[in-house]
């Protein structure tokens, strides 16, 4: 593939070139969480999948400005315009404030993210403090003949929308289809047609958060807070905006008739979609009582886990799937990418320890392209993951005294690993506690001296070398990458 950067347009449905509108400054607005419950892996996601665009970017050259927000209000259950707002209706469980729980929980999200190396956005603004300009966005759309106002409420009038622009260009759905298919909720008698979504409502008056308006004491609807916060931070139109492949509809394809109804243009021109975690085929989240929380997976203490799993193994694991691939979780899948992990950083540990020669019996150079095609290529983490093991055996068989590198090769091999593993995919080497150093350069030792055993042709001491260890339970097998070994278990 050509030296460029390709993504796969949800809106257009193809792989386009990237081309931001004002380079070398890139616009990025992502969906963040909603704060009324512990982050899970589903969280994980989405915060890993736009973090390695974020990385990438910048490792480009781009000056990225990365928007992700919080939504602390007006997010009822079953995301629909009716209902009890998820983070209130946490506190009244809690008797604590509302922003109490939304602060909480914000704070869970930070640490959780932290532990799994998410670079902090660069404005991450909350929906609670952007009342005013959601507010002015719905009036602009009033003004503009797209809403309507009853009892108090106002509501984005889709048919009449319609009839001048497309209410379904993201989804592909069709308007007529969804009038058909969409079932009467409660709440949703106010509205001209069930298609009909709220800009404010009313607040109940055992609704305790609300602000005034125009139109009533209310708070906004949960599709405004988005378009409202992506046009005060990045413009009227920005270059991409993503969330999870759930998130497609209703809320982004609302987001493009809210922007187009207040602004008259296309508010985005790179829509990117993450795919789902899944459990037993299933997705996976709060909703439907199913998540395993971060927490749970750090500690390893809830019932779907045979063992606790570190940050960077759930990162490694989820970068091993294309983004807009589902991931099945399964505890056979994370121990994999344990294992996969700690493989890719004994390479790099090695990497440190080889010496340069007069001569390059590899490619370098080609391994490095390939690494840039891949991510090139959507941000094709699974590939570049697949790429890097082929540096590991590129680095074993030099650690073996198989083949050789000049010291300008090994500078790019080193370059090439140390850019793609700790700065492009942002994994972190947990394996550096005293006990594991100490046990790792022993290893490296006596590696070392059954190697020098077996170019000497002294098959005795070699095997000696790997019974002692096995009888202590340490294992070793020779492979055509190198010498593998491991703990034995029980």
């Amino acid at each position: 593939m050509e030296n460029k950067l390709y993504l796969y347009n949800s809106l257009t449905r193809k792989k386009e070139v990237f081309e931001p509108a004002n380079p070398p400054h890139v616009g990025m607005y992502v969906c963040g969480p909603t704060v009324y419950g512990d982050a899970h892996l589903g969280h994980a996601r989405p915060a890993i999948t736009f973090d390695i665009v974020f990385r990438y970017l910048k490792h480009l050259g781009y000056k990225v400005r990365y928007v992700r927000n919080i939504t602390d209000v007006g997010h009822l259950e079953n995301d629909a315009d009716a209902g009890e707002d998820k983070i209130a209706k946490k506190a009244r469980l809690e008797q604590l404030e509302p922003m109490e729980v939304a602060q909480y929980y914000t704070n869970r999200y930070h640490e959780n993210m932290d532990s799994l190396n998410v670079l902090r956005p660069s404005i991450e603004p909350h929906a609670s403090g952007h009342i005013i300009e959601q507010i002015e966005m719905a009036k602009k759309i009033l003004e503009n003949g797209f809403a309507y106002e009853r009892n108090g409420s106002l509501y984005f009038d889709v048919a009449k929308y319609n009839e001048h622009h497309n209410y379904g260009v993201l989804s592909g759905r069709k308007l007529e289809d969804m009038l058909t298919t969409t079932r009467e909720l409660e709440g949703q008698e106010e509205k001209n047609n069930t298609a009909d979504f709220a800009l404010w409502k009313k607040a109940q008056p055992e609704h305790i958060m609300r602000w005034p308006s125009p139109w009533s004491d209310g708070f906004p609807g949960w599709h405004l807070e988005c378009s409202a916060m992506g046009t005060k931070y990045l413009g009227d139109s920005f270059d991409i905006h993503g969330g999870g492949m759930d998130l497609l509809f209703p809320h982004h394809e609302s987001e493009i008739a809210q922007a187009v109804a207040a602004n008259g243009k296309e508010p985005v021109k790179y829509w990117m979609h993450n795919n789902m975690i899944t459990l037993n085929g299933q997705k996976m989240g709060k909703s439907l009582g199913n998540a395993v929380s971060l927490e749970n997976f750090f500690k390893g203490d809830h019932k779907l886990l045979d063992q606790p799993y570190s940050p960077m193994t759930i990162r490694f694991f989820i970068l091993q799937a294309h983004y807009r691939s589902t991931v099945d979780f399964s505890n056979e899948a994370l121990q994999a990418a344990e294992k996969g992990m700690k493989k890719l950083f004994a390479a790099m540990s090695r990497l440190e320890k080889l010496t340069p020669s007069s001569k390059s019996d590899l490619n370098i150079r080609e391994f490095t392209d390939k690494c840039y095609e891949a991510m090139n290529d959507d941000f094709n983490t699974p590939i570049l993951i697949s790429n890097l093991f082929d540096g590991v055996r590129i680095i074993n068989s030099v650690y073996d005294k198989k083949e050789t590198l000049t010291a300008e090769n090994l500078e790019l091999l080193k370059k090439t690993f140390n850019e793609f593993v700790f700065d492009i995919l942002g994994l972190k080497d947990e394996g550096t506690s005293d006990k594991n150093q100490l046990l790792d350069e022993l290893m490296t030792t006596i590696l070392e001296i059954r190697r020098q055993a077996r170019a000497d042709k002294d098959w005795a001491t070699s095997d000696k070398i790997r019974d002692e260890l096995k009888n202590i339970g340490i294992v070793i097998k020779d492979t055509k990458e190198g010498v593998e070994w491991s703990i034995e278990e029980g």
